[in-house]
């Protein structure tokens, strides 16, 4: 249903104090639950697009909803955006729930995991770090949760830098892993999946690529074919196979991967367009240079857009937008084009102008 903005005003402000409250209680109940329960699965995304503005202005910072809106951004590759708004859910969280509430510190474990996929490794590292001992101490040491909060800070020590402190984190938390939830609870396999990831990031691409090839069967079994995680781990197995020394498979399993995301994630999520620039890579890297050099031609117009979408949106008055774009951009450009690529120093350039220009001048 949908009313003129001017006559809500005027119903609202002529509303007893009492029934406007009521209503405003009614109308925070229809929005939260038409979100989806899951909002990591693609198919939720375009019902969650549509109720975003809904729920921002609609619902409790601290609500599940607002949670779930959150996920729904960061998943959908909305990185710096999630990480904002997981921000305002802490801090709700904090203020109603308490310091230590399960779910104040449910929504800070996420708040990591934005941050860190928002470009700031070390800072989802070190958030982690001070959550951990507050989990052990509320839940103790083999909660689930606690497991989980392990297991993202052995993540975010490899991403921050250290990938030989990363593989052996998860080595030590493996086997807990499988003997509090089980071999085949999902948060099992993404231990798993970790664990191959930085093995192979510590020296041993034959290792990651073996550990992955054993764990995709399980994963598209118990998540399905089209879940991301098991969307994640056909990238690994893809991208491992290439330094473990067949250049062909990585292409042939990139190649056939690409479809899948374009469909499933959009052709133009952060996951989708790195698995296009490692289809060319590895195109390239078996022989066939005149075909990378086409599939990065057909790459870089879906870059050049994202940087014009990013400029747009701020010159259209909403420079934080310009800079959350322009920050979700430039990782995908590094890894694509390369850091001294024109393109790359260009949106680098736009990021700290935007920056300033949202208001931030000292990171600027």
């Amino acid at each position: 249903m949908s009313v003129h903005r001017l006559v809500q005003a005027v119903t609202a402000d002529q509303m007893p104090a009492e029934l406007a409250q009521a209503w405003r209680h009614a109308a925070a109940a229809l929005v939260e639950a038409a979100i989806p329960a899951d909002t990591t699965l693609p198919e939720t995304w375009p019902v969650c697009a549509q109720l975003l503005p809904h729920a921002q202005a609609a619902l409790a910072d601290d609500s599940a909803g607002m949670a779930r809106i959150a996920n729904y951004l960061g998943r959908s590759g909305s990185y710096a955006p999630a990480r904002d708004l997981q921000q305002k859910v802490v801090e709700a969280r904090e203020r109603v729930l308490g310091p230590e509430h399960s779910q104040t510190l449910d929504a800070r474990g996420n708040l990591a995991a934005w941050t860190g996929l928002a470009g700031d490794a070390a800072a989802a590292r070190d958030l982690l770090a001070a959550l951990l001992p507050v989990c052990e101490r509320v839940s103790g040491p083999e909660h689930p949760y606690t497991l989980i909060v392990r297991g993202s800070l052995a993540h975010w020590t490899g991403v921050a830098g250290d990938p030989v402190a990363a593989r052996d984190q998860y080595a030590a938390l493996l086997p807990v892993h499988e003997r509090v939830l089980g071999r085949e609870h999902p948060e099992t396999l993404i231990a798993r999946a970790n664990f191959a990831l930085w093995a192979g990031e510590a020296g041993d691409p034959a290792a990651a690529r073996d550990q992955y090839a054993a764990l995709l069967p399980v994963l598209e079994r118990v998540s399905g074919r089209e879940h991301p995680e098991t969307l994640i781990a056909r990238a690994n197995l893809a991208y491992w196979t290439g330094p473990a020394g067949d250049a062909a498979a990585a292409r042939d399993l990139f190649a056939a991967l690409l479809p899948v995301c374009e469909r499933v994630l959009g052709p133009e999520h952060p996951n989708t367009l790195n698995t296009r620039g490692e289809l060319a890579r590895w195109t390239g890297e078996a022989g066939d240079w005149a075909g990378a050099r086409d599939q990065l031609a057909a790459l870089l117009p879906v870059l050049i857009a994202g940087a014009d979408l990013a400029r747009w949106t701020g010159e259209a008055g909403d420079p934080a937008a310009a800079r959350d774009q322009y920050a979700a951009l430039l990782p995908v450009l590094e890894w694509v084009l390369g850091a001294d690529h024109p393109y790359t120093l260009n949106d680098r350039a736009n990021l700290a102008w935007w920056t300033g220009q949202a208001g931030d001048s000292d990171t600027a």
